[in-house]
């Protein structure tokens, strides 16, 4: 109850504006009373102001709020330092635009707890710093600080620590595309995470990279399970993050030939409260244009969604290789009533470039998804699919028979 009394008095202060800025400020410079009471007014006053400043989008005034609090930090509690200085962070974090504020501000703050041999804030604002790297994709300073991270944090036996970290390191070695390495990080995480208690956010994060990394693999239902997983658990703890999972959930569906499937789940109790999230909307789009199997429309609605599709790194991979795979299905389906049809026709058909369309024929012909040979790139001629014939592997092993003979014979003369 009195938890969410001083809850309700910091949001009250937050709407009362610049009075309630000049009251806060005052209360963290208030030097008369009690020890204990004068700590926890002004740690109140200073999360209060944290919350403000971020609200007001004012990310110069939670610089110099940390600035201004670090002799209050000497006397108080290590964890209550380390409370207040994450979540003046968080707040920064907040506000838009302030990526490289929050690399600056992470690099500084890393660098004073080292200097106060503050190890358990120092390690977390150095997790979040190699966040920060991989969302910026600078994924070689991510995997270096990662790497010195995790030297330290195995010696601590911190487990929920060394979850974060390895599910990091995971999710930056899948930018690389280093597949087995993203695939040993996450068990490593998994292992962490089977000795401890995990929270619901930690663990949706597992599955949901557990996901990730089966629709590599092409195992999208796998991975549609995973996703299911990760998005109920963020349902109930973390909505903003549920949405992304959604989409997610919908691209696996689409990349395993069930469009048909996608608008049902939507239009469930559990998915109609992100219908209108961009990247729910774009899948949906995705999903008719995929059953109409219009490459038109899909580059249309790839060009219309780019900001939540093909900036996402999880689903960027998989968009490319549905248009391949649409491409592959135009093309059969121009080609099969021929024995020999010029390159340009196809390509008008398709309303692509020529040489587009010769590339993807040559690949598909090596392939061995379509028989036939181009004729001086201008045309294609196609063959029949070629019969497996059991005369002739019968006719193969008859001449090893007669061969194994004549040397069993050989040897014996000799």
């Amino acid at each position: 109850a009195k938890a969410g009394e001083r809850e309700r008095e910091r949001e009250r202060k937050m709407s009362d504006g610049a009075s309630a800025e000049a009251e806060l400020l005052k209360k963290l410079t208030i030097t008369d009373g009690k020890v204990t009471e004068l700590a926890k007014a002004r740690e109140e006053a200073a999360l209060t102001l944290a919350d403000l400043y971020a609200n007001r989008g004012s990310s110069d005034k939670l610089v110099g709020l940390l600035e201004d609090l670090k002799p209050f930090f000497s006397t108080i509690p290590k964890a209550k330092t380390a409370k207040i200085v994450r979540a003046i962070i968080d707040a920064v974090s907040k506000i838009p635009g302030t990526t490289e504020l929050q690399l600056k501000l992470c690099r500084e703050q890393a660098a004073w707890a080292r200097s106060e041999k503050r190890t358990f804030l120092r390690q977390r604002i150095e997790t979040r710093l190699a966040t920060l790297l991989f969302a910026t994709r600078d994924y070689q300073g991510a995997l270096s600080l990662i790497s010195t991270l995790l030297s330290e944090v195995k010696r601590l036996d911190d487990k929920l620590l060394l979850v974060d970290i390895h599910l990091l390191e995971s999710r930056v070695h899948h930018a690389l595309r280093n597949l087995p390495k993203s695939k040993a990080a996450l068990t490593a995480a998994r292992t962490a995470a089977n000795a401890i208690y995990v929270p619901p956010a930690a663990q949706a994060e597992i599955d949901c990279q557990s996901g990730t990394l089966h629709a590599e693999e092409k195992d999208y239902k796998t991975a549609y399970s995973y996703f299911y997983e990760g998005f109920e658990q963020y349902s109930s703890v973390d909505e903003s993050k549920a949405g992304p999972v959604l989409k997610y959930m919908l691209l696996c569906k689409i990349m395993s030939g069930n469009a048909e499937d996608v608008a049902g789940i939507v239009n469930t109790k559990a998915g109609l409260k992100y219908s209108n999230i961009p990247g729910v909307n774009a899948m949906l789009e995705i999903a008719e244009v995929y059953k109409q199997r219009s490459i038109q429309a899909y580059q249309a609605a790839l060009e219309k969604h780019k900001d939540s599709l093909t900036q996402d790194l999880v689903v960027m991979g998989h968009l490319q290789a549905l248009y391949e795979k649409m491409l592959e299905q135009n093309i059969l389906r121009i080609i099969e009533p021929y024995s020999q049809v010029e390159v340009d026709f196809i390509a008008s058909q398709l309303s692509l470039d020529k040489s587009l369309v010769e590339r993807k024929l040559s690949t598909m012909i090596l392939d061995g998804i379509v028989f036939g040979t181009l004729e001086n790139d201008s045309s294609l001629i196609v063959y029949d699919k070629p019969s497996n014939d059991a005369f002739y592997k019968e006719s193969i092993s008859t001449i090893e028979n007669i061969s194994h003979a004549v040397d069993v014979l050989t040897k014996v003369i000799s």
